[in-house]
């Protein structure tokens, strides 16, 4: 079922909506090479020091985009979260830019108490804003929302760089359930 904003997108904005929908799983050619970068992201992080974890995911996020052709990203590791009213930024991307290379920052302590994130969390979030790439440039949307199937990619991805099994949602039953009448 779209999220609630859909209803108020453009049909264009619709029809990219639903093409990310539909995809479920980002395919790494060899996901097993990956879980060695991930997990050295863990005692980077627990350094406390953004120097030592930007390495670590830069090397990450290089393996990812070589195993699927897309272009370089940047990775940014900053240190406290900015926060307002709103609640906290844990990270961001910004695609490439007038032939800049695209950045995916992630913050790597908390806002309030200026604990460092747990392992997880961060990696989640540097996978966020990498399947924010991965819409832009390996599936070629011309805009990247955040769906179900955005996030059903984000959780597998996660899983594969962890070495843990990935659960394939069934997207035809999701299909089938958006074509009932109301």
């Amino acid at each position: 079922m779209p999220f609630a904003y859909y209803d108020r997108l453009s049909p264009a904005r619709q029809r990219t909506y639903r093409k990310s929908d539909a995809i479920v799983r980002i395919a790494i050619p060899d996901a097993a090479a990956l879980v060695p970068l991930a997990r050295a992201v863990e005692p980077a992080l627990a350094t406390g020091e953004p120097k030592a974890a930007q390495t670590a995911c830069q090397a990450l996020v290089d393996a990812l985009n070589r195993q699927l052709g897309t272009p370089p990203v940047r990775a940014r590791i900053l240190a406290r979260r900015p926060s307002d009213a709103g609640g906290e930024l844990h990270g961001l991307y910004e695609p490439d830019n007038g032939g800049q290379v695209a950045r995916a920052s992630v913050w790597m302590r908390t806002a309030a108490r200026d604990d460092v994130v747990k392992f997880r969390t961060f990696l989640r979030t540097l996978v966020h804003e990498m399947c924010h790439h991965f819409d832009y440039e390996l599936y070629k949307l011309p805009e990247t929302f955040h769906t179900e199937g955005f996030y059903a990619r984000e959780s597998a991805l996660v899983r594969e760089l962890l070495g843990e099994p990935v659960a394939v949602p069934d997207t035809g039953q999701r299909l089938r359930e958006r074509r009932r009448p109301a």
